[in-house]
């Protein structure tokens, strides 16, 4: 078929496409009108579980569903923001691997306010100067990121859903590879590339200079003519500093998993967890007894890590994540026997799997 009349196709499917969203985004203005009377949170991490899963039903391609879910990320971003215009804290600045997974998780149409610490993500949203939190819990590499399961101990806010970020790194430099005579990097990123490094760019010619974050080799690298900085890809284009090469770390499926934290119970949807922390009586057998009530009710236990309590030396808090949702039957029977066995118990949160 001729391009012009292909291109005359596409032509008219967009003029019903743009009406169709907007006809969209014009219920959800209303949905949002009706959750403020409410007083129910603009953001419902079960409904977009439902919406993604429904579209991907739907799909009979040729496009992918993660085409699919790339689109309408976007088109619900757009919608939350005529709805109420949200704020979601983050660690770090623009390029940095939290910012990048709060866009993945909310798109571009809401506002981003970067902090300097965990602390401060929780606290921005306990004073509701930011709707949600976006904090990383743990890293496939480096194990879990205590400051915030510290913080998620003595926090009232709850997790309302979780992401997963594949975490790769990439040099960027103003100059060619021969040239550079000094990368800048956050500490555990020249760690996570230091065989590239060695066979590349080897100490005895080139210095490796560690900073707080990678943004902040990224801008290092964009002042320096002979410095390069290993960073995030997406900060090449930020920061305006040429990518040499990408995908450097030295293992290859580097994943951080992240919280959404709120203020907010979300609804079951069927595929859930659950993240709970408890403290156990001193005595011979108390981790097996504090575990056997999920055996006995069939609950998958998916992570389980102990930290030191900061109050008392010697004990500990135990963290687990287990499959399900508190309000399922089951879930619901094992943290009972479970709270009457325990010197504390706190559930953290039931989020979409």
């Amino acid at each position: 078929m001729d391009l012009k009349i292909l291109r005359s196709k596409i032509d008219a499917l967009d003029s019903r496409i743009v009406g169709l969203v907007n006809e969209r985004a014009k219920i959800s203005v209303e949905v949002g009108r009706s959750k403020l009377a409410a007083q129910k949170a603009i953001y419902a991490p079960e409904r977009e579980r439902e919406v993604f899963d429904r579209v991907k039903s739907l799909n009979k391609g040729p496009m992918t569903d993660s085409g699919f879910e790339a689109v309408y990320r976007e088109i619900m971003s757009s919608s939350l923001s005529l709805e109420k215009p949200l704020r979601i804290a983050y660690l770090g600045s623009e390029g940095s691997n939290s910012h990048i997974a709060a866009r993945r998780k909310f798109g571009s149409q809401v506002v981003y306010v970067g902090v300097s610490s965990i602390p401060e993500v929780f606290q921005r949203v306990e004073a509701n100067d930011c709707d949600y939190g976006v904090v990383p819990i743990e890293n496939s590499v480096e194990g879990a990121v205590t400051h915030t399961a510290d913080m998620l101990v003595d926090s009232d806010l709850l997790i309302c859903a979780q992401l997963m970020h594949r975490i790769t790194h990439t040099l960027l430099a103003k100059c060619p590879l021969a040239k550079i005579r000094k990368v800048y990097s956050n500490p555990q990123v020249l760690a996570q590339c230091r065989n590239w490094l060695l066979a590349n760019l080897h100490p005895s010619r080139v210095q490796q200079i560690s900073v707080g974050a990678t943004t902040d080799a990224a801008r290092l690298a964009a002042k320096e003519q002979y410095a390069g900085a290993i960073t995030s890809p997406e900060c090449a284009a930020i920061y305006k500093v040429p990518a040499l090469k990408e995908n450097i770390q030295d293992i290859a499926h580097n994943m951080t998993r992240f919280f959404v934290i709120g203020r907010q119970d979300v609804h079951a949807t069927g595929r859930d967890r659950t993240s709970l922390v408890f403290a156990i009586k001193d005595r011979v057998g108390a981790l097996h007894a504090m575990l056997a009530p999920f055996a006995k009710e069939k609950i998958n236990l998916t992570k389980i890590e102990s930290r030191p309590m900061k109050k008392k030396a010697w004990e500990y808090y135990f963290f687990v994540d287990l499959e399900g949702h508190k309000d399922d039957t089951k879930v619901r029977k094992a943290l009972s026997k479970l709270e009457g066995m325990c010197k504390f118990l706190k559930i953290l949160g039931s989020y979409p799997e």
